[in-house]
């Protein structure tokens, strides 16, 4: 975590009189209270004064300051914390500054603004389950009575910890227990998180089972419940749940949007199931909805995985066609098509154009044509491509470019490549943790026992080297 100085120092602080009697309450929660009153405290403040300075009224003094120091911090700490700046990023740049009195004072603020569930729900999607736990505990032992909101970001804590199986039965339970709450009812956000969830673990009996119960249920279904579903199983080449889910779509009266059309082709793409893919275009453009860039970067990339360069190329031709300018995504999925199709020159010469223009440098750039390099078996060129790249400090390299070329060059055997990445990575501050390494052994195991053949690799290093003259 990094920190930031304050815009202003402690010298510059105006402090006001001490009250004779101070009070303070604890926070208004975010949800429905108790009715029993707000407990306070009382602190009584002497106004005779005395000759003889007391060394007890002094560290008084001392700590109304601290006090009035920690109570700015965290009014400025609020005023940063939005919905485009989360209360989560805007601690880390005060984390120097930070210490307990003022996470107390936060939270009091919090539950007097009721953004408990807002700091739940950051919780939630970063995984932090222990974190989430406990806010959900001190809102529950300050009087405060959880909704289905409050439910439904814990469910989502659990569904983003890494045990999968015990996050699910664990979500199930929670599930459950709302059936049985009056004020947490599920609604079709529980429902959608639900399905996507056991979409994703591939257990098509569960979401039978949860679309069952919301058939049964006074929830009614949304766009967002059928696309959630279509997408997991999509992504996982479950093509026949998919279209089961959409006819249920359907016979729900609920008309497509260009989510939907958009995972539809790119669920037939990955399959390579190209008929029913163009189909689903030939259907977009004549609804109401229009193409957006992914929808043609995703048949890029997927006639590009299926070395049909010139469908590739058609596609690209027919955005421009249409008015579509494309983004630097779009030149990317165009390098590993060209890449995937052995056109290592055509890839590079759009790699250049991409370095030369006045656009911002994006690594993923990089990242592509070094893996259109590794993938075609050509690690010399791609090494003196990220020697050139991070002499010229042109592209921001990180730890993903560094993985990239670890698990190729492993793959590959370059032992002496492997011992002059790994000194680049302590230079540039790059620790690789423990996936790191397990992926570069993946790579080795999957990697044929017996010699490789050269000749395609001479032939495609011919063509790079050409490319690069």
């Amino acid at each position: 975590m990094t920190s930031t100085s304050l815009p202003f120092t402690c010298s510059s602080f105006q402090l006001s009189p001490t009250p004779k009697s101070t009070r303070i309450r604890t926070p208004t929660p975010a949800f429905t209270h108790n009715p029993s009153p707000p407990s306070a405290i009382r602190m009584c403040a002497s106004t005779q004064p005395k000759k003889i300075p007391d060394p007890k009224r002094i560290n008084k003094k001392r700590g109304s300051s601290s006090s009035s120091e920690a109570e700015d911090l965290v009014r400025l700490l609020m005023r940063n914390f939005t919905d485009k700046q989360p209360l989560v990023n805007t601690l880390n740049k005060y984390v120097k500054l930070v210490r307990t009195e003022h996470c107390f004072l936060l939270f009091e603020e919090l539950g007097k603004s009721d953004k408990w569930l807002q700091c739940l729900e950051s919780w939630a999607r970063k995984g932090q389950t222990r974190m989430a736990m406990w806010l959900f505990s001190e809102m529950r032992n300050s009087g405060c009575k959880p909704d289905t909101s409050v439910y439904n970001a814990l469910i989502t804590a659990h569904l983003h910890s890494r045990d999968k199986s015990k996050a699910l039965v664990k979500a199930l339970w929670y599930f459950e227990k709302m059936k049985g709450m009056e004020r947490c009812k599920p609604s079709i956000v529980t429902y959608n998180i639900l399905l996507r969830a056991f979409a994703q673990a591939r257990n098509v009996d569960q979401v039978n089972a949860l679309f069952k119960d919301l058939d049964e249920s006074i929830v009614t279904p949304d766009i967002y419940t059928f696309n959630g579903v279509m997408d997991a199983y999509g992504k996982l080449g479950m093509i026949r749940e998919m279209e089961l889910v959409l006819s249920r779509m359907k016979s729900n009266q609920i008309k497509p949007d260009i989510i939907t059309f958009n995972l539809l082709i790119d669920a037939y793409g990955r399959k390579q199931e190209f008929d029913k893919m163009e189909q689903v275009f030939k259907s977009l453009l004549r609804s109401k909805e229009k193409p957006t860039l992914p929808t043609f970067n995703s048949m890029i990339t997927n006639y590009g995985k299926a070395r049909l360069r010139e469908k590739a190329d058609l596609v690209f031709q027919k955005m421009t066609e249409m008015g579509y300018k494309p983004s630097f995504i779009t030149y990317e999925c165009l390098i590993m098509m060209y890449g995937y199709c052995d056109c290592i020159s055509r890839a590079r010469d759009i790699f250049d154009q991409m370095a030369e223009s006045e656009k911002e440098k994006k690594v993923s750039t990089l990242n592509a044509m070094l893996d259109v390099y590794c993938r075609n078996a050509l690690p010399m060129e791609a090494d003196m491509l990220f020697e050139s790249a991070r002499r010229s400090r042109m592209f921001a390299v990180d730890s993903s470019t560094y993985k990239l070329l670890y698990k190729a060059y492993t793959k590959a055997d370059m032992k002496e490549l492997i011992e002059k990445l790994l000194m680049y990575m302590d230079k540039d501050g790059i620790i690789p943790n423990k996936r790191f390494f397990l992926d570069a052994l993946g790579a080795v195991g999957s990697s044929p026992s017996s010699k490789k053949s050269t000749r395609k690799s001479d032939g495609l290093r011919q063509e790079a080297a050409t490319a690069q003259s």
